[in-house]
C-alpha cells in the first residue's frame, strides 16, 4: 500500500459540518456529490483524488439529517453564528473510488451508510436527472492539530471546490478508520452498488 502524504494542493472540498463530522468520526465513509449551483462545469467533478475538507454551515437542515445523528449536527451549530470570520479544517480526504450512480433503488439500498435522510438522497439524485450522482469513497484522515483559517469571499457560494488561500501546515495526522475497517465498510458498500 502507497505511503499517504498530507495533500501537497491547497484545494478543499466544501461539506456540510455534519456531514465532515460524520466523516471525521468515522459513522460513514462516502459521501454523495452532483455539484454546486454554480460549478463552472454545471456538473461534479473530482478534482484531485486528495483534498482537504471544508465545512459549511449555511445550508444545513435537520430534516435532511436522520434522526440518530441529530446530535452530531447539534454538535456543528454550537458557538456557529452566520458572523463567523474563521472556520476549522481538521481533515483531509482521499479519495479511493468515485462510483456513479442514476439508480434510485441502489441508493436507497447504501442508506445505512449514511447519515443523510431518503429525502436528501433523493433531492440530490433528481437535481439534473440525466447526470449521474457520484458515490465517493473518502478515506479520511484527521490532523493533529486543526487549522483555524479566514473564511474568505471566495470560499462562498454554492461550488464543490475551492483553492485555500494559505495552504495547511504540513504536520502529522492519523487515519480516523483502520484499513481492515475502512476496507470492510467499502466492500459491504461497493457489493451493494455492484449487485
Amino acid at each position: 500500500m502507497p505511503t499517504i502524504t498530507q495533500p501537497a494542493s491547497p484545494l478543499s472540498l466544501k461539506e456540510w459540518a455534519v456531514a465532515v463530522k460524520a466523516l471525521g468520526e468515522g459513522h460513514q465513509i462516502i459521501t454523495i456529490r452532483k455539484g454546486g449551483l454554480y460549478e463552472e462545469t454545471r456538473e461534479f467533478r473530482l478534482e484531485n483524488n486528495q483534498f482537504y475538507l471544508y465545512p459549511t454551515y449555511e445550508h444545513q437542515k435537520q430534516d435532511m439529517v436522520k434522526p440518530q445523528y441529530h446530535d452530531l449536527l447539534a454538535a456543528t451549530r454550537e458557538g456557529w453564528t452566520p458572523e463567523q470570520e474563521t472556520v476549522e479544517v481538521a481533515y483531509f480526504a482521499e479519495v479511493t473510488d468515485d462510483i456513479e450512480l442514476l439508480d434510485e433503488e441502489k441508493l436507497r439500498a447504501i442508506s445505512p451508510y449514511h447519515i443523510w435522510t431518503d429525502n436528501f438522497a433523493d433531492v440530490r439524485l433528481h437535481w439534473k436527472k440525466q447526470k449521474p450522482l457520484h458515490i465517493l469513497f473518502a478515506r479520511v484522515y484527521r490532523l493533529e492539530q486543526p487549522v483555524e483559517i479566514l473564511i474568505e469571499e471566495a470560499y462562498k457560494g454554492c461550488k464543490s471546490w475551492h483553492h485555500l488561500v494559505n495552504a495547511i501546515p504540513g504536520q502529522r495526522f492519523e487515519p480516523v478508520l483502520s484499513d481492515a475497517k475502512y476496507n470492510q465498510k467499502k466492500e459491504e458498500i461497493l457489493n451493494i452498488l455492484n449487485g
